[in-house]
């Protein structure tokens, strides 16, 4: 008998769920957007639940992100019904889990990217150890950073958002608290401990006993260029600055703006600046009508296919010819 994709039980007060799709690196299909939105009804209106603890099984991945393989074969046959099921029961669920009202406590071991940042990040407690990889890749598969994070990262300090935003960069365990993605640290050898004491105290509390503290580091050494070149809101003046920045860090950056979709890069960009001054239910209704435009775009289907199907890494853009006004519209 297979296995379900996500397992929700009690142990005790504690409500647990098991992202496991550990050979696809958990990511989020259809059945385990419904079983997270089955299990936050059900414990929602539970009193006797003290708080929510989330992981993904396998030891390689938290969760990679949605399933967007599905998502670009429902979009190359055309069916748009199938894509707007899918973002808006993503979405929905995101929405829920910061609205959920007991602590919501993800172990975050492994990968986390796209939709593990979306299951995680609106919960009151991200705890990342060294093995933790966080990332919002999108503008590399021609999407946009979604499942809410137009919200989460216009508000991350300075042009941290922005610049996680455009390139996808990745973050280790004390840098993605060091940015604001990630609330504790907590070295792997110990998330056993902590996550026996998480099930028999049922308080989140537990978690100061084994957080490490997160002296600065790699982010805040990268801050004053960050703020310097990704402080503005258009590609030019983001591009003018790095270059003259002149340093092998902002080489790096203009070589991945250069790689990634152009028309993922202008919809990020005013993607965040509406973003900045919206809160996360309009938000998440933004991403959800954007979600319509973008993935009929051909870049969709093509950087899907270049980094995730046939992974050549090779993807052609066909740059949008319409105003990126016209994806909001």
């Amino acid at each position: 008998m297979t296995e379900p994709s996500l397992t929700a039980r009690r142990e005790g007060a504690v409500g647990c769920l098991l992202m496991n799709r550990p050979r696809a690196m958990n990511a989020l299909d259809m059945a385990m957007i419904d079983g997270f939105a089955a299990a936050i009804r059900t414990w929602g209106a539970d009193p006797s639940l003290r708080m929510v603890l989330l992981e993904g099984a396998g030891g390689r991945a938290f969760c990679a992100g949605g399933d967007v393989r599905r998502v670009r074969e429902l979009a190359l046959a055309g069916d748009t019904a199938g894509i707007e099921a899918f973002f808006a029961a993503e979405y929905a669920v995101n929405g829920a889990i910061a609205a959920f009202a007991q602590p919501w406590v993800s172990l975050i071991d492994g990968v986390c990217m796209g939709g593990g940042i979306g299951v995680s990040v609106h919960g009151s407690h991200r705890v990342v150890s060294e093995r933790a990889l966080l990332a919002m890749p999108e503008t590399a598969i021609g999407l946009f950073p979604d499942v809410g994070t137009s919200h989460v990262l216009p508000r991350l300090p300075g042009g941290v958002g922005r610049w996680l935003a455009l390139t996808g960069a990745r973050l280790r365990g004390t840098e993605a608290v060091e940015a604001g993605l990630a609330t504790h640290f907590v070295a792997s050898e110990h998330l056993p401990e902590l996550r026996a004491a998480l099930l028999s105290e049922g308080d989140p509390a537990a978690i100061r006993r084994f957080a490490a503290p997160v002296p600065p580091g790699r982010i805040a050494a990268l801050r004053p260029a960050i703020d310097r070149c990704f402080r503005h809101d258009r590609r030019p003046a983001i591009e003018a600055a790095l270059r003259a920045e002149g340093t092998e860090w902002a080489a790096e950056q203009l070589a991945i703006l250069d790689r990634v979709s152009p028309t993922s890069v202008a919809v990020t960009l005013e993607l965040l600046r509406r973003g900045a001054t919206l809160d996360l239910p309009d938000c998440l209704e933004m991403e959800l009508a954007l979600t319509r435009r973008v993935t009929r775009h051909a870049d969709f289907a093509e950087g899907v296919r270049a980094v995730l199907v046939d992974k050549d890494n090779a993807p052609r853009w066909r740059p949008a010819p319409e105003r990126v006004a016209a994806f909001f519209a």
